[in-house]
């Protein structure tokens, strides 16, 4: 069985954590872990059990000393970039909203060129009507004439029955004439009304899609604190859990030293030492339990 020495105490300073945690940047301290991982106790013996579990418990409080100080380290550097990323949050939420308003006018004005072109459609379609019942209408005039030619030349002959056919085309052409001209004003009235509604759903899906980019950046910054929250709560938790553990294993430290000191007739300073020896394996058959 081969020993190393024991690891010094470890302790990191504030003004150390810059230069120690970055990549690589505590292998030194590994190395003097694996240093003291390579001794091979003699398992076999009660002295050599006892020896590895003094080496783990080394391992532990070497990490420990490492571990904590990073931890503190590391929330630091999240406090400092906090900040940072409200300011950005911010600044995007602004860009974007001053984005919606660079994009405001031309949205009306494509709005209102639907309507300019819906109009447009429905007067040329109410002058095609219009024209058609002119010609319509001249036809009818025509066809009067002719009844009246026809009534002329054949004096009496059938006037009666004439007459009244004359009479039925005149009305039908007045009663063509009247319905297109109700057909082209109602499409106009449609036309308006359709361009008036699209220009509403626009402006009512413009705000619903606004509506929707705030919630969605509400969802996230809501997402984010709760991971802070989350993350601040779980370090405070194990913080809590190393000082009562600690606290604990100071609590049987002192009743054994009281002990030691009472029982034994040890001073403080030798039942001390007689713990520490005993937490370190020093003396065999004998234990602590925490």
């Amino acid at each position: 069985m081969s020993e190393t020495t024991d690891l010094a105490l470890l302790e990191i300073k504030p003004e150390q954590a810059p230069a120690l945690y970055i990549a690589n940047g505590l292998d030194a301290y590994l190395d003097q872990i694996r240093e003291l991982a390579a001794e091979v106790p003699d398992v076999t013996t009660k002295k050599g059990r006892d020896r590895i579990g003094s080496l783990a418990r080394m391992v532990g409080s070497s990490k420990k000393a490492i571990e904590e100080p990073g931890r503190a380290y590391l929330k630091q550097l999240k406090e400092a970039v906090k900040p940072a990323e409200d300011e950005l949050r911010r600044f995007t939420r602004e860009c974007d909203t001053i984005r919606d308003q660079i994009l405001a006018p031309r949205a009306a004005w494509d709005v209102e060129q639907e309507r300019l072109k819906a109009e447009e459609e429905a007067r040329i379609a109410a002058e095609k009507l219009a024209a058609q019942i002119e010609a319509d209408h001249e036809i009818a005039l025509l066809l009067n004439e002719k009844f009246d030619r026809d009534a002329a030349e054949a004096k009496a002959e059938a006037a009666a029955r004439r007459e009244a056919d004359l009479k039925a085309a005149k009305e039908k052409a007045e009663a063509d004439a009247k319905a297109a001209q109700e057909r082209a004003e109602r499409e106009a009235k449609e036309a308006q009304e359709r361009t008036a509604r699209l220009a509403q759903e626009a402006r009512e899906q413009a705000e619903r899609d606004k509506q929707a980019a705030i919630e969605a950046e509400q969802r996230k910054a809501k997402a984010a604190e709760d991971a802070r929250l989350a993350e601040e709560k779980r370090i405070a938790d194990e913080a809590a859990a190393r000082a009562a553990n600690e606290a604990h294993r100071k609590t049987i430290g002192t009743v054994v030293v009281n002990a030691l000191m009472g029982h034994a007739g040890l001073t403080r300073v030798q039942a001390i030492d007689v713990l520490t020896q005993i937490k370190d394996g020093n003396i065999p058959h004998t234990s602590i339990t925490y």
